[in-house]
This record gives structure tokens, C-alpha cells and sequence, in this order.
């Protein structure tokens, strides 16, 4: 990152990364172990709160070697997008340099930050020769993953790329982007010494984090959910008092008013949905000015019918039956204070957790 001017002086170029290890010897879980040193590129999203699929609390519970209970993809699994992307990662390298002719190279090594140590980061391709852009981060982009490109590159991988540019010093990097197997797009990405001043503090408190061991709040998004699950998957039957707890309090406060709305809403819009399939009747299809509806029947389905077939073969429960570990279920009971007795009842939107 560049020091501040001084006057009547030019300003000082960024220094260049170093070279923290080299992973042409490493395997795996090496690599991995590696990561775990700092916050990577692929990190930066996550460590600010915008990554679409990993959360902050997901992400320290790496890097605090917590995450022994979360989801891991397997490197090997067909159906993964992670499978596909490093498979076809040197088709879309080639695949730029034949589109823009700039020739590159790997880089076989994890970057350190110079200034930052905790800063770390894996290159894709190193471009060479050229004077306006110096690094290449390659894409794949399935169906799904695609509409996430519609509006150019995520705002994840933007921060990504700078982060890489924060790193090593560069100037520019070119994303190069899979569409579905069979579009490649390429959009350039240059320096911002503003946004990466603000990327670094965002990152350094992050990192404070984990230094610390102090967990970051969880955000509400479906991988913090998973998180939590992890961290905590069974409960001891201890009772905490939160009723002098005014934090708690107006949080748990905040949960009855939110339920109740939500409740509200699910049942005005199964209100709506019924009016538009009373009209539609038979029609499969009703459109409108600004979309449109289906209410299209699905095909016949041939199920098995266990109660029956235990019934006739009851040893077969036996023979085929596995252990499922259970999970925790969070429901909600709200004082009703209408009566004297001040009775309990509880609110339909437990959920399983």
C-alpha cells in the first residue's frame, strides 16, 4: 500500500510481496494449515461481511481451528463448483491469453504482505510483459452461480482482487470469467488506494479477532446458522436468567415483534396466492405486466410404502436402521400478561437449529 505524500517528494511505490512458502511440495491439509496464518485473498469477502455464502463467524471459526464440526467440500467431489474451477483454471488461463494475447505464469508460493504479515494471498497467474496489468484470477460460473456475473464482477471478488493488489503491490489484475462452459469474459480491476486503506482496516479488525479468540456476531445469514449449529450442538439443560439483562431483553423483544410480523405477512400473502390461483382455475399459466405465475401440476411419483412393508417384513426395521444424531430446536414462549395467570404460550415459529 502506498506511504502518504511528502512535500516536494514523489510518493513511494508499494513495495513488493514476499514469499511466505512455497506450495509446489505442499499437500492439502498442508496448504490449508498454511491459510490459517492470516487472511487470505479468497478471504476477503468473508472477513468483512460480504461474502453471499461464508460469514465472518464462519470464517474465524477456521482460522481459531474451531471448524472441525462445519461442512467440508471435498476437493474430489464431481459436484462441486470448487472440482470444476480448479479443473478448468488452466483452460480459462490459456483461454485469456489467447484472447488478449498477454502471455502468463503461475505462482508457485503463498504471498505475505510486506507491512501486514496476517495479509496473505494465492495468485492465479502472474501476467508477463504487460505494462497495465499484472496478475490474472481465474473464474468458473455455473447456471446459478452465473446471475451473480450479470452486473459485471461480485463485489466479493472484487474485494478479492484488491486484496491481491494490496498484497503484491500491482497495479491491475484481469479477472477472466467461465460463463456456463462457454462464454469467457474478462473485466479489469485497477488499484484504489482509498478502498484498499479501508479494506485493510476492515481486515485488521477481523484479524483482532481471531487474535483475541473473541468471536465475531453473528450476521443472520444461513452460514452463521450452520456456525452456531457447530459450535454448539448440544445443550446441558442449563437455565439462564436474562430478565435483568437489558441487552438480551430488548434483543428477545425485538424476536416476538419480528415473529409476529412474519406471521402477518406469510398469511396476507397465502391471501394473495389464493385470490390469483382462484381466477386462474385450470389455467396453467397467469402473466402480468411485470412477471408472471404458474400453478402447474406435477408429474406422478411411485413411492414406497413403509408402514406397510414393516408391517409384512417387521424384521427389516432392524436390519437397516442407522443412528442419526439429533439437533437442537429453538422455539419461542411468550408471557401472555391479557390473563391473571399470566399463561405461557408458545409462538408457532420454532425452528430446528
Amino acid at each position: 500500500m502506498s506511504e502518504p505524500k511528502k512535500a516536494g517528494l514523489a510518493p513511494v511505490k508499494p513495495r513488493p510481496a514476499l514469499k511466505l512458502v512455497r506450495t509446489t511440495s505442499l499437500n492439502r491439509d498442508e496448504w490449508l494449515d498454511v491459510r490459517k496464518r492470516g487472511i487470505g485473498s479468497s478471504d476477503a469477502g468473508a472477513a468483512v461481511g460480504l461474502h453471499p455464502y461464508k460469514s465472518p463467524l464462519t470464517l474465524w471459526m477456521e482460522k481459531t481451528g474451531r471448524d472441525a464440526g462445519l461442512p467440508k467440500v471435498d476437493p474430489d467431489d464431481e459436484t462441486s463448483p470448487m472440482y470444476w474451477g480448479t479443473l478448468l483454471e488452466p483452460i480459462v488461463a490459456a483461454h485469456y491469453t489467447r484472447r488478449t494475447g498477454l502471455r502468463v505464469r503461475r505462482i508457485n508460493a503463498v504471498l505475505q504482505h510486506p507491512q501486514e504479515p496476517w495479509m496473505l494471498a494465492n495468485i492465479d497467474r502472474e501476467v508477463v510483459g504487460a505494462p497495465d496489468v499484472q496478475l490474472l484470477e481465474c473464474k468458473t460460473a455455473g447456471y446459478h452461480g452465473a446471475k451473480l456475473w450479470e452486473d459485471g464482477v461480485p463485489e466479493y471478488i472484487q474485494l478479492q482482487v484488491l486484496h491481491q493488489l494490496a498484497v503484491t503491490g500491482k497495479q491491475a489484475a484481469d479477472v477472466a470469467v467461465l460463463i456456463c462452459g462457454q462464454e469467457l469474459r474478462v473485466h479489469r480491476i485497477k488499484r484504489d488506494e482509498a478502498m484498499i486503506a479501508q479494506l485493510v482496516e476492515l481486515e485488521r479488525r477481523f484479524w483482532q479477532c481471531v487474535v483475541t479468540d473473541t468471536a465475531p456476531p453473528a450476521d443472520g445469514s444461513e452460514s452463521s446458522d450452520v456456525a452456531l449449529r457447530a459450535l454448539w450442538p448440544r445443550d446441558r439443560g442449563q437455565v439462564l436468567d436474562f430478565s435483568q439483562d437489558w441487552e438480551m431483553s430488548s434483543a428477545f423483544s425485538d424476536l416476538l415483534a419480528l415473529r409476529h410480523v412474519l406471521a402477518d405477512t406469510v398469511s396476507r400473502e397465502a391471501q394473495v396466492k389464493q385470490r390469483i390461483q382462484q381466477r386462474m382455475g385450470e389455467a396453467t399459466t397467469a402473466r402480468f405486466e411485470v412477471g408472471e405465475v404458474r400453478w402447474k401440476r406435477a408429474k406422478d411419483a411411485v413411492t414406497v410404502d413403509f408402514d406397510r412393508l414393516l408391517k409384512d417384513q417387521p424384521g427389516l426395521a432392524s436390519a437397516y436402521e442407522v443412528s442419526r444424531p439429533g439437533t437442537r430446536r429453538f422455539t419461542v414462549r411468550a408471557k401472555d400478561f391479557s390473563t391473571a395467570e399470566s399463561s405461557d404460550r408458545a409462538l408457532d415459529q420454532g425452528s430446528d437449529q
